[in-house]
């Protein structure tokens, strides 16, 4: 029998708490029994939300907490002040080894100092970056680092490769993944100071797939597998990707219904249109992790849907099942 992952979810953040995100804990131990989901948040809404369904009531447990983290408040002040709330509870789930894993769809910032300041980093991990799959022509790519680290250093970044190639090899089953640095052209001696740096110490690396600069019109194309970049940009790139992604989604609606030839063209390719459009889904692909803590802790976006919430529960599996931790700490060379 399959050892189980406890992962602890913050079901108090998000815009859509707890509705959603109860929700998505109960499809998740629907579809796998390899999961158990602690509950932290208030006791009597998260009580309400489960009397609407029928689960293993063995692996869906519910933790009381008082304190809830909101979305505009100060990032560290909120993790040192808010002790009984549900992010800081499931932080120290996590840190006490009493959970595998903590999700949450709360204050990002929060989040990044809790995950830093409770879990920890892995021994010699200078950061940890936020690592989202984000779809492609070709299947997801991993953006790393998507919000955690505005203002990087090019040694960073090399750690950043190395981690999101772990990830995309062993996780998403990719054979030596592709890695490539964001920048605004594909020459060598392109770039700003901080990509001119990074550039030639991913090319000296012998462990990863480095095949050099990726131009952001390159990337929905699937050239690579691995995208790196600071934070400023890759929070750029993931939010350009999600509001093109809408707009796109709205133009075609428009246009298949503005007449009744175009209503007739629809239903005529709407069954292969959404074949091929849920590649471009983002909640199919979780939440993002943060790579290189002792812990696994997974940011899903503040609007997540149960869909996302589940997805994001279940690859928890996955890197606890794949020793994840271990490989970052090997293949950087660290001290364990």
């Amino acid at each position: 029998m399959r050892e189980k992952t406890v992962v602890a979810l913050d079901c108090m953040g998000g815009d859509n708490a707890p509705g959603e995100i109860v929700k998505g804990a109960v499809d998740a131990v629907s579809k796998s029994d390899a999961v158990k989901v602690m509950l932290f948040g208030t006791e009597d809404k998260i009580v309400s939300e489960l009397s609407k369904y029928n689960y293993d009531k063995d692996r869906l447990e519910v933790i009381p907490t008082t304190e809830i983290i909101e979305t505009f408040e100060h990032p560290v002040k909120a993790i040192t002040r808010k002790k009984n709330s549900s992010m800081v509870r499931a932080l120290e789930a996590v840190k006490n080894k009493e959970a595998d894993a903590v999700v949450s769809a709360g204050n990002s910032g929060a989040l990044l100092a809790g995950g830093q300041l409770r879990v920890g980093r892995i021994k010699g991990v200078l950061r940890s970056p936020f690592a989202p799959l984000i779809p492609t022509e070709k299947g997801p790519a991993l953006l790393v680092d998507s919000g955690a680290n505005v203002d990087s250093k090019p040694e960073w970044l090399v750690q950043f490769a190395v981690m999101g190639s772990v990830y995309m090899k062993d996780i998403m089953k990719i054979d030596n993944p592709r890695v490539a640095i964001v920048n605004v052209g594909a020459e060598e001696e392109k770039g700003n100071s901080l990509v001119k740096e990074t550039f030639p110490l991913l090319k000296a690396r012998t462990d990863i797939n480095f095949i050099g600069s990726i131009e952001a019109r390159e990337i929905p194309a699937g050239y690579a597998d691995v995208i790196v970049c600071d934070a400023f940009v890759g929070n750029v790139i993931l939010k350009m990707y999600e509001g093109v992604a809408k707009s796109f989604m709205k133009i075609m609606k428009k246009a298949f219904t503005s007449n009744i030839k175009t209503k007739i063209g629809a239903a005529l390719s709407i069954k292969a249109l959404k074949g091929e459009l849920k590649r471009f889904d983002v909640s199919a692909y979780g939440g993002a992790p943060m790579l290189g803590l002792n812990g696994l802790v997974v940011k899903t976006h503040g609007s997540a849907t149960s869909k996302e919430v589940c997805t994001s529960i279940l690859q928890c599996i996955d890197f606890k099942e794949m020793n994840i931790k271990e490989t970052i700490t090997d293949k950087l060379g660290l001290d364990k």
